[in-house]
């Protein structure tokens, strides 16, 4: 069947129909406004579930069945135990047996260790995923080999769709480092802690059954609890949940490469030249290399001042714990933790405090935490001359990543992107992005170690830099230098079939990922 395509406010032809559902394409930042009511699950009787509380059944078979799993259910799980994630194979392992087919896969992200769930979609028991995907999964469905089309959402635009009712959750297995009989759960405590568990609490509050997956029964009450027992049907007890060093870190450590550290030290001096790092400035950055090494260099610069962050949005880190412990960071709200330092800080410091993404990203709520952020320190696979922004696919077509918050930190007040100019000889800057994830009105700057290209709509910025020695240049200028030293790629082929939409913050598609067209 031929589905009719439009062209979008972006300019990105996207289909008006998506796994047989209407879908509004991307009209612009702001432009979408939501009606109605939120979506509400079934409502529940009390007295359908044993009055001593205790919901504890043998095994997550059991589980499964009671919660009457059958086919075309959509399933979610969340990614606090990252690639150590034992129970979210298992829930489809225990389907497949079942006979069970036709599964819609709603994570809050995917890692490598969901490689084996790929048998699950050639043979039927899942039909498509909807949730951001990584590495194996996202090559699989940019070859076109699965049945339904993926639907990529950032970590708040999946809020927004399961308050909306976009995506109705029918089943929800949510895994709990620690857990008590009635429900109640929490991300820290027992051998598996992850520090915090928010990714899951709009998957408790809006499906229709919840199943809390443990290796830790506590008594009652599981105190702080991020998940309320009130919400819980079922709650299982296994042996593991997840493998411990592929949970969280030992170790997050800084870059060591030459290069991205300069890229690191010219952002901390931009944000200082700049007049953006000031006395009670809110800033959040991510996990990886270059961005923790501007972590430290932002830590000093404070230090050295005599400043304090007025908080921290994370993902946090050690280096945002040192932060917070030596008084250059008056509290730090987190929706994950990344390393063992954090998970002990969010145990132990009342100053940090657990904060799911419900209440930090959520674009259809009464208030956006993001845009209150002076500073936002983000990465991608590509920018372009509008400075438009791409984070799931890379030159070559594929969808190796997902979108995460990305997508709504472009809400900040400043939103930096420090990028190495090239990587693996494919320049980073290019004429259109491969797929379009964010608009280039919502990105400020572009730091690469061979320059600073401020976006020209920021002409406050461009004044308060002027003269200060920074390397200035444009965003042409630096594509320009790395087609110099790489030479121009060539671009990708693609097939007709759409494989994968891409959500805006509002529900609306701003782009679409094509086929890949392979050589024969």
């Amino acid at each position: 069947m031929q589905v009719k395509s439009t062209v979008n406010a972006a300019g990105r032809k996207v289909p008006l129909l998506i796994n047989g559902e209407k879908v509004v394409p991307f009209r612009g930042v702001g432009k979408h406004k939501p009606t109605g009511r939120k979506y509400a699950p079934p409502i529940p009787s009390c007295t359908d579930y044993p009055p001593d509380g205790n919901k504890v059944l043998a095994s997550l078979g059991e589980a499964l069945r009671k919660c009457g799993l059958r086919d075309g259910m959509t399933i979610s799980t969340h990614h606090h135990l990252r690639d150590g994630d034992l129970i979210a194979n298992r829930v489809f392992e225990i389907a497949r047996e079942m006979g069970v087919k036709d599964l819609v896969w709603f994570p809050s992200a995917s890692f490598p260790c969901n490689e084996p769930l790929i048998k699950y979609l050639e043979d039927g028991t899942i039909n498509r995923i909807e949730g951001s995907m990584n590495g194996p999964l996202g090559r699989f469905v940019s070859e076109g080999r699965m049945k339904g089309t993926a639907v990529l959402r950032s970590h708040g635009g999946r809020v927004q769709a399961i308050q909306d009712g976009e995506v109705k959750i029918d089943l929800a297995v949510l895994v709990a480092p620690s857990a008590d009989s009635f429900g109640n759960a929490r991300g820290t405590g027992g051998k598996s802690a992850c520090g915090v568990i928010g990714y899951a609490k709009p998957d408790s509050m809006y499906a229709t059954k919840v199943i809390i997956v443990t290796d830790n029964l506590v008594d009652i009450p599981c105190y702080p609890m991020e998940i309320e027992g009130n919400y819980v049907d079922y709650v299982v007890v296994v042996d593991k949940i997840g493998i411990p060093e592929k949970i969280v870190s030992g170790t997050t450590e800084i870059t060591k490469s030459p290069d991205r550290l300069l890229i690191a030290e010219l952002t901390a001096s931009f944000l200082e030249l700049s007049g953006i790092l000031t006395d009670g400035v809110r800033i959040q950055a991510g996990a990886g290399g270059t961005s923790l090494a501007i972590g430290v260099f932002i830590h000093e610069i404070l230090k050295n001042k005599g400043w304090r962050s007025a908080f921290g949005f994370g993902g946090s880190t050690k280096y945002m714990v040192r932060m917070l412990e030596e008084g250059q960071m008056g509290y730090i709200l987190d929706a994950q933790a990344f390393d063992l330092d954090a998970v002990r800080s969010v145990e132990e410091n009342p100053l940090h405090v657990p904060y799911p993404v419900f209440n930090a990203y959520n674009y259809h709520s009464k208030g956006n935490l993001t845009s209150m952020m002076d500073i936002m320190i983000l990465g991608a696979t590509e920018v372009d001359l509008n400075f438009n922004g791409n984070v799931v696919s890379h030159s070559d077509g594929y969808l190796l990543h997902g979108i995460g918050g990305w997508q709504n930190c472009l809400h900040a007040r400043n939103v930096i992107l420090p990028l190495p100019l090239f990587r693996d000889r494919i320049p980073v800057i290019v004429d259109s992005v491969t797929t379009l994830c964010g608009p280039g009105e919502l990105i400020d700057v572009v730091i690469t170690e061979r320059g600073i290209a401020i976006n020209p709509l920021r002409k406050d910025l461009i004044r308060r830099v002027k003269g200060s020695g920074l390397p200035l240049t444009t965003i042409g200028e630096l594509k320009e230098e790395a087609e110099n030293i790489c030479g121009k790629p060539s671009k990708p082929e693609f097939e007709d079939r759409v494989v994968a939409a891409v959500k805006w913050v509002d529900g609306t598609v701003i782009d679409v990922v094509r086929q890949i067209k392979t050589k024969k």
